[in-house]
């Protein structure tokens, strides 16, 4: 953690008439930050579990209490639980590790001032407990001035009051920053939230809402998504179509959203488009089958508008639609999937949107491209399978990307396997596979057919197999290799399927 530069001396004036409580089971931190505390306040007291922290509280109020969430003896929930029974108006902030939506939101709901997470930078500290000092500040000012004009209270409770909005938007902030930890999970959902709230705001326009239930809807789509805080990442990060497990499991995403922001009072009204937005006109969608206009009207709009930045955003497995197909697979759907209305009007507004082509599932970095590979991994010798094969093919045959692939036949295997058994043909399996990786470091390769390999190259390499022969673990063995060398360039290869038919003829 970085010790901001400078404090405000302000900042330190004010914060010297307040004392602070500190709650943090980790030694380390507790003494950094109790170290950096002690800076700003000229009482500040530390304790290593919830129980230690309420029982000093109960012996001496604090102005203000900082706690982690998890500790032995008592939780952090407990313990500001405790607190509220006391005094409903503590000032409390949260410096937690857990991103987890029960331990957020209950969090919110016992009114704490922010919601800080770990790793935290001090900076952030003093944020948030610039928040606390100004607020306290201002209620003593308040009361110290209650007795006099009229005008002077009415200007201390606006600086309240604009405190406690301060609040509300930090809650806000933290809520925001979880939907971007689910974004940023993935890369198809990368900005799709911020295009389903824009869809859906400007059909809410054009059907002719108010400006505050068009932001209403804004709000509902770009929360509309956290669900999936709830989703396991085998499940959302998945590059493939999902079995029928894996989709009943990520259907679990619209009510664990709902349950999310029903519990926040600033979310409450949005909670019902959360859990409505895959419900279906025909009331085949979930999670609670609803049917025509027992959907909300702004969940009607928000599916419209989910449904068509799904068709026009590449996925591995589906091409992307153009407008013209997207808004006529709406048509085609009106009054079945969709509310007629609805589509009636998102054909109006939809068809001049600017539609960001580069917007697709595949990786774009070398991280995204380890995480996307992850699923089309063989456990053994954690080479690519055929199926990330396969995609690269699709790839390649547009950007011309691999050119030259190699095929390593591994021969006389199944008889070394009879001999010697299974485990340890997987032993050899997984010892050849990195004596290949250390040969060929740059190329991506790929296990087929159990004992064979590919390697793919962008510029064209050549393989000594009598080099590769000559190492000792295929000639103690007795087996060898024989492989082939395919020029893209000139042979058509734009899939598996392609390879598997060369391999065929050859």
């Amino acid at each position: 953690m970085e010790m901001p530069k400078m404090i405000s001396e302000n900042i330190k004036k004010m914060a010297s008439h307040f004392s602070v409580l500190y709650v943090e089971d980790e030694q380390i931190l507790r003494d950094k930050v109790s170290s950096f505390l002690s800076k700003l306040f000229n009482q500040v007291d530390t304790a290593a579990n919830g129980e230690e922290g309420l029982r000093k509280y109960l012996n001496k109020p604090y102005d203000i209490v900082i706690t982690d969430i998890l500790m032995p003896k008592m939780d952090g929930l407990e313990f500001i639980r405790k607190i509220r029974e006391k005094s409903k108006d503590q000032e409390i902030i949260v410096v937690s590790a857990y991103t987890d939506s029960t331990y957020l939101t209950q969090a919110i709901e016992l009114n704490v001032t922010g919601y800080i997470i770990k790793p935290v930078k001090f900076t952030q500290i003093l944020n948030v407990l610039e928040l606390s000092i100004n607020k306290l500040t201002a209620f003593r000012e308040n009361e110290m001035y209650k007795t006099k004009l009229e005008e002077m209270v009415d200007e201390r409770t606006k600086t309240v009051l604009q405190l406690e909005n301060e609040m509300v938007e930090n809650h806000k902030d933290v809520i925001r920053s979880l939907v971007e930890m689910i974004e940023d999970r993935d890369t198809y959902t990368g900005g799709h939230s911020e295009r389903v709230a824009t869809y859906s705001r400007d059909i809410a326009k054009a059907m002719e809402f108010s400006q505050e239930e068009c932001d209403l809807i804004y709000q509902a789509g770009i929360l509309h998504d956290i669900g999936k805080i709830i989703t396991p990442d085998s499940i959302l990060l998945k590059p493939g179509k999902l079995t029928q497990d894996e989709y009943i499991l990520i259907q679990e995403h619209a009510l664990a959203g709902f349950k999310i922001l029903s519990r926040i009072p600033m979310y409450k009204d949005i909670a019902d488009i959360v859990y409505a937005h895959h419900e279906r006109y025909d009331g085949s969608g979930y999670p609670g089958s609803l049917k025509g206009n027992k959907i909300p009207i702004f969940a009607r709009i928000m599916m419209v508008a989910d449904s068509f930045d799904a068709m026009t955003t590449n996925r591995i497995y589906k091409a992307r639609k153009t407008i013209p197909q997207a808004l006529e697979e709406l048509n085609k759907f009106s009054n079945t999937l969709y509310d007629s209305q609805v589509v009636d009007t998102a054909i109006g507004v939809l068809k001049s949107v600017h539609i960001d082509e580069h917007i697709n599932q595949e990786p774009t970095s070398n991280i995204d491209d380890e995480r996307f590979a992850y699923f089309f991994k063989d456990s053994l010798t954690h080479f690519y399978n055929h199926v990330y094969l396969d995609f690269l093919l699709h790839k390649s045959k547009n950007e011309n990307e691999f050119v030259c692939l190699n095929i390593i036949f591994l021969k006389n295997f199944t008889p070394y396997n009879k001999l010697h058994g299974w485990n340890e043909g997987d032993i050899f399996l997984s010892d050849f596979a990195t004596y290949l990786q250390s040969e060929f470091i740059n190329s991506k390769i790929f296990r087929i057919f159990g004992d064979d390999f590919v390697i793919l190259n962008t510029i064209h390499k050549d393989i000594d197999i009598d080099t590769i022969n000559d190492i000792n673990m295929l000639k103690t063995n007795n087996l060898y290799c024989e492989h082939i060398h395919l020029d893209s360039d000139k042979i058509n290869i734009s899939s598996y399927k392609d390879l598997v038919e060369i391999i065929r003829l050859n």
